[in-house]
């Protein structure tokens, strides 16, 4: 892929009003019921996807998942899949990392419960949640390995954080073993699908005709048309165990500073540089800030840069982002920012994600 821009799916979501659409029925699909190993199962079958028997199977495992505070600029919606009957849910790590520690579930039965992190991989996408709550039923989960290039899929989710069932669109693998990088995260081993997957659907699963998880849904290609990639899953099952035993570098002790970032160097634009009264030649600039978090607390304000950190310098949005990943929550820091071409310090102690 060149020349694109991919941005994840699960990105917060915020009110608005969308215009409906129809999905177009698909006809001359393979037989559902027809064996995946099988080589010669027929292509020409006019058998129809059984959309209502693939969701009595696969729905009651799928939640909506919401993040953060009523006051929260970081607050988001996802999806996630039930995979144990005690309450643990895999979602995309993207859908947690910043939820300031608040993280609410909602089941297909309209309860709503709130989680904690357990861990998760950022560099994979992958996080996992556990809530108290037991009799849930799991996800079967697939093989993608089975896959095949042309086999229908149906990706379920909560589309755009809209209120009620979760969202269902169908389509076909359209490609296995896509890679994508958009400069922060480098994904592979993805399946490319054309069902429709719209920010909120992140983490929610991509199940094929025997109402199986083969994918989890993480990104699209901004400007594209029915271009969307999802987790495969045989690589995501092989994480659950070392997110469990604390492996990942999401951890439900993480820290969180509370602020939106932009990197300062070169590449800045004049205007963004005008508008936030911009002086540092380098350092990570301070574009939103959490009413709720330890960053307001202490003082800092939008339009700072941070320069520094305990000493070390920071130099990027992504020193930042790394520096953060080895505290813990409670540790107390010393955040040293530029403001109106002056430094300033801060003692700052570090909230929960």
């Amino acid at each position: 892929l060149t020349a694109f821009v991919a941005f994840l799916a699960g990105a917060a979501v915020v009110g608005a009003a969308f215009g409906a659409y129809a999905l177009g029925d698909r006809r001359d699909r393979v037989d559902a019921t027809a064996s995946k190993d099988d080589p010669d199962r027929p292509s020409d079958t006019v058998d129809a996807l059984d959309i209502r028997r693939i969701l009595d199977k696969a729905q009651p495992s799928v939640v909506s998942i919401t993040t953060g505070s009523a006051n929260s600029i970081f607050g988001g919606a996802g999806s996630g899949v039930v995979i144990s009957d005690d309450g643990l849910i895999v979602t995309n790590a993207h859908v947690v990392a910043t939820s300031g520690g608040k993280i609410s579930v909602r089941f297909n039965d309209g309860t709503e419960v709130p989680a904690t992190l357990v861990g998760g991989f950022t560099d994979k996408d992958i996080a996992l949640l556990q809530v108290d709550r037991t009799g849930l039923v799991p996800a079967t989960l697939g093989s993608s390995a089975d896959l095949r290039v042309g086999d229908d899929v149906v990706a379920i989710g909560n589309a755009l954080a809209l209120q009620g069932d979760p969202s269902v669109t169908r389509g076909i693998v359209s490609a296995k073993d896509r890679s994508i990088d958009d400069g922060t995260i480098s994904l592979d081993h993805l399946i490319q699908t054309d069902a429709a997957i719209n920010p909120g659907n992140s983490g929610g699963p991509l199940v094929d005709a025997a109402g199986e998880v083969v994918g989890i849904n993480t990104a699209i290609i901004q400007g594209a048309q029915n271009v969307g990639f999802s987790l495969a899953i045989d690589q995501v099952r092989s994480l659950f165990d070392d997110i469990q035993a604390g492996k990942g570098d999401l951890k439900a002790d993480g820290a969180v500073l509370g602020v939106a970032t932009l990197t300062i160097d070169a590449s800045l634009s004049d205007a963004t540089r005008e508008q936030y009264g911009v002086t540092a030649t380098s350092g990570a600039l301070v574009t939103t800030v959490d009413p709720d978090s330890a960053a307001a607390d202490a003082g800092i304000v939008v339009g700072d840069a941070i320069v520094e950190l305990d000493g070390s310098p920071i130099t990027s949005n992504e020193a930042l982002t790394a520096a953060m990943r080895e505290r813990s929550k409670g540790d107390r820091v010393t955040v040293t920012i530029e403001r109106d071409g002056r430094r300033r310090s801060f003692d700052v102690t570090l909230g929960p994600r």
